[in-house]
């Protein structure tokens, strides 16, 4: 598994929201390339960059952000956030990103994520975002009726390989994933899927290694780095079983 550090962007700055709310947000970088920067500098191997404005608006908005993550530090990058349209996804695309992440008009839209797909395949991931179970959009402004077990269903019978899952009930919370939930998203999953939601130490990540669930590619993290909580080479060494285990409580 790799550790995704996540820099997500809105009005300019790398800030972290906490379970999906826009109005209570910590900024912990002026420039979101100086926080992608010092990722790369500690040893990530992949970066998860989310513009947070263009998941709110519909349109992405920091894709000069993007292109100088891309272009300074010489890491792949996978990015989201509005994109809603096959240009959109071009133009991420077009500005270094190695992988993209459709959300909502992946659920609302069927011809735009069967264009996508067609046009772009493997560098195309579908974030399935849930609240209490069901699919969150708009930049998790909006909860629907749909079980998140039933949509990963619909969404592979369409081609879609790789997902990245979010609890945003736990997102920003620190209090580790819901490793029964992670068990059962594994079991519905025929592709790859990463995790996001809830990790706040070493122990959440060495508790989802222990799990052995062969499609979990990996691990989003975001406050928990920001604050320190350990370092990139910790978590990728926890995620590698190379680290003893850490008993918290």
């Amino acid at each position: 598994m790799i550790l995704y550090p996540a820099i997500d962007i809105y009005e300019g700055k790398a800030v972290r929201l906490v379970q999906g709310d826009f109005n209570a947000k910590t900024v912990y970088q002026d420039d979101p390339l100086e926080a992608a920067r010092r990722w790369v500098e500690e040893g990530a191997r992949f970066l998860h960059v989310v513009d947070l404005d263009g998941a709110k608006t519909g349109e992405p908005k920091n894709l000069d952000h993007l292109q100088r993550i891309t272009s300074e530090l010489g890491v792949p990058v996978q990015t989201g956030g509005g994109l809603r349209s096959l240009p959109a996804v071009r133009d991420a695309l077009r500005a270094g990103a190695e992988r993209v992440i459709l959300g909502t008009a992946a659920f609302t839209d069927v011809d735009f994520l069967d264009d996508v797909l067609s046009a772009y395949g493997d560098r195309v991931i579908v974030s399935v975002d849930t609240r209490g179970g069901n699919i969150s959009t708009a930049g998790w402004t909006e909860t629907t009726q749909m079980p998140a077990d039933a949509v990963i269903e619909r969404l592979q019978d369409r081609g879609v390989r790789s997902f990245v899952y979010t609890n945003v009930d736990r997102d920003g919370m620190q209090g580790g994933a819901d490793l029964d939930e992670v068990k059962r998203i594994a079991a519905v999953v025929r592709g790859r899927f990463l995790y996001s939601g809830g990790i706040g130490s070493l122990a959440d990540l060495q508790a989802l290694h222990e799990l052995r669930q062969v499609n979990l590619g990996g691990v989003i993290a975001g406050k928990a780095l920001y604050e320190r909580k350990f370092t990139i080479a910790e978590g990728q060494a926890a995620l590698e079983g190379r680290l003893p285990l850490v008993q918290e409580g």
